[in-house]
């Protein structure tokens, strides 16, 4: 009887470790590559286009597609967001449950209201972040994103920036990095992978 006794003891408490351990990240058939595990990254607080601050993980329960650019740029920002605008598409209703971040690298001339005339074009539900130089410079640095701006004629500049993506699952975990030039049907299967 007392070794039936421990039995159950030791069995309860095994049970009750395994439930309280925590899960394996599920293996994710992904186009982009696998960033979980990272320690890359982490929480901000920025300023959407509303003038409303913002943190990333404000957006739990989401997937989350962060992507750093500027207004201004010619060709690797807008082909990026407009990539995303066909995943909101392609998702039909699951797009709801995904959230597009767009933090500009350029915060001295992506004010509130230039994030508002831009980001939301591309799609309402997407969001522009800026902040005070500082801000961004943290930002950019805990993502190990590059931008350095490039002089032009009578004043005029580019800003040459890290062009990928990030993608963080439904918990605000970053999973998956996204190279400039994904195509959309890259970007959606690896949401769904992330939306499961």
């Amino acid at each position: 009887m007392r070794f039936l006794l421990r039995f159950f003891m030791l069995a309860s408490l095994l049970l009750a470790m395994a439930a309280c351990a925590p899960k394996a990240e599920v293996k994710l058939d992904l186009k982009g590559t696998d960033m979980s595990g990272t320690q890359l990254g982490g929480d901000f607080s920025l300023t959407d286009h509303q003038g409303k601050p913002r943190k990333l993980s404000d957006y739990a329960g989401k997937v989350v597609a962060l992507f750093f650019g500027y207004t201004h740029c010619p060709d690797v920002c807008p082909t990026t967001m407009l990539e995303y605008a066909t995943v909101m598409k392609k998702l039909g209703a699951d797009a709801d449950k995904v959230q597009v971040l767009f933090v500009t690298v350029d915060p001295e001339r992506d004010t509130g209201a230039v994030l508002a005339g831009y980001v939301p074009h591309f799609d309402p539900r997407f969001v522009g972040l800026s902040g005070t130089p500082a801000q961004i410079d943290a930002v950019k640095s805990a993502y190990k994103v590059v931008a350095q701006k490039v002089a032009g004629a009578d004043g005029a500049y580019t800003v040459d920036h890290s062009a990928g993506s990030y993608l963080f699952d439904k918990s605000g975990k970053l999973r998956v990095y996204e190279a400039y030039g994904t195509p959309a049907d890259s970007l959606t299967h690896d949401i769904r992978q992330l939306l499961r």
